[in-house]
């Protein structure tokens, strides 16, 4: 086991372990580290923990120290400065004619590096722009292409549930979203409904696959044929959440079918019918 404390550094970003060094250091403190990138400004997310050591990745680095009234002007100015730097590259890109959209720029805390992170549908020769902006800045540059749900997570926006974005709130990392969690849950398939504003598969069709996997291990389907308690029939419909269905049952062979509900641990499947996503073993 080793103590470690987990630092933040964007509002919805990874959480990092580092080596408290001895202090113990509360959430929402702000403080100064060192990264692969340089020194760089933090905040903790979580307080001294003790967590197992595969948990963390070797060499641990230690907090520097806890961030002074200097440190937090200078990171106030580095703002400023990642907005001026902001203004400058896109004025760069359309001088250069590039086919890129500039979305977010980010400096180091000592100023050692900047990243201008961008989006494009193409292959992007910026060797010239990187020489004019190191010529300007006068110091290391960085270009980082980034996908359209990156693109949503740094801008934010409204989902069509009326609620900010989830990966610009609490989200820190992205998880696979596939179109067979929207089939599990019984959704419309239509892409313009399961499609967030980044136009990928929406992050919260994750929330509940668990839940749905558990309840369609029963595995019932519209036009399986069923016994139930009256009689033989055919499903009509299936909810998931309520763990029923809607039945067409024939008390009698000869008589007219009725439409009845029953739970799914009141029915037996007599014969399913075919579906492509349906595998016997």
């Amino acid at each position: 086991m080793v103590e470690v404390v987990g630092v933040r550094f964007k509002k919805v970003g990874k959480i990092y372990y580092f080596d408290p060094d001895g202090n113990v250091i509360e959430r929402g403190t702000h403080v100064i580290v060192e990264t692969s990138r340089g020194l760089e400004y933090g905040v903790i997310e979580i307080k001294n923990r003790m967590v197992s050591d595969e948990e963390v990745i070797q060499p641990l680095k230690k907090i520097i120290r806890i961030a002074t009234e200097e440190d937090d002007l200078q990171e106030s100015k580095n703002k400023e400065r990642e907005k001026e730097a902001f203004d400058i590259c896109v004025e760069k890109i359309k001088k250069h004619g590039l086919n890129m959209k500039l979305i977010e720029v980010e400096l180091t805390f000592d100023l050692n590096k900047i990243i201008f992170y961008f989006t494009s549908d193409e292959r992007v020769d910026f060797r010239e722009l990187v020489k004019e902006l190191a010529s300007i800045f006068r110091t290391r540059i960085e270009l980082r292409q980034i996908g359209v749900r990156d693109e949503a997570k740094m801008l934010n926006g409204i989902g069509i549930c009326g609620r900010t974005l989830c990966c610009a709130t609490f989200l820190g990392d992205f998880t696979p979203v596939s179109i067979k969690m929207a089939k599990d849950q019984n959704l419309s398939l239509n892409p313009t409904k399961i499609s967030g504003i980044c136009g990928r598969l929406m992050c919260c069709l994750k929330y509940e696959e668990e839940t749905y996997e558990e309840l369609n291990k029963n595995r019932h389907c519209e036009g399986d044929i069923i016994k139930t308690p009256d009689g033989e029939g055919e499903i009509l419909s299936v909810n998931v959440l309520r763990q029923t269905v809607k039945a067409a049952v024939r008390k009698k062979p000869q008589d007219a079918p009725t439409i009845s509900y029953y739970s799914v641990n009141e029915i037996e499947i007599i014969k399913r019918k075919f579906r492509e996503d349906y595998d016997e073993n």
